[in-house]
């Protein structure tokens, strides 16, 4: 059904609130793996990748605190997600926004594979008339 304008809002709130304690706790973890770092681990590759995610969502950050500190500013978000879509950090995306980034990646993947067949289709057909 139809929600009220202000469960709207408090749905946004609950929404802002858990990206940003999301991205607390991401951020105590990748300060665990940088001290391990410096005092001379190695981290796995998951880790790495935690890691470089981590602080690229820091440094998408700062953009996206203008929005919310700014008055009324964030009416303007929607507009400047769809100019540049990698601009919220990865705590703040919806479950739709994530299934959608796997789909595209997904097609993408069977575009490339559907070259690749056919590429080596038309290799099999050049060197059987080469030998031939």
């Amino acid at each position: 059904g139809k929600r009220s304008l202000r469960q709207k809002a408090v749905d946004e709130l609950k929404h802002y609130y858990n990206g940003f304690h999301l991205l607390w706790i991401d951020t105590k973890v990748a300060a665990r793996m940088v001290w391990r770092l410096l005092h001379g681990q190695v981290l796995t590759r998951r880790e790495r990748r935690r890691l470089l995610r981590t602080c690229a969502d820091l440094f998408r950050l700062v953009p996206f605190l203008v929005f919310v500190i700014v008055p009324f500013m964030e009416f303007l978000l929607p507009v400047f997600l769809k100019l540049f879509p990698e601009m919220l950090p990865s705590t703040f995306e919806t479950e739709s926004k994530k299934e959608e980034k796997q789909k595209k990646k997904l097609n993408a993947k069977l575009e490339l594979a559907k070259f690749l067949r056919e590429t080596i289709a038309e290799m099999a057909k050049r060197n059987k008339a080469d030998t031939g």
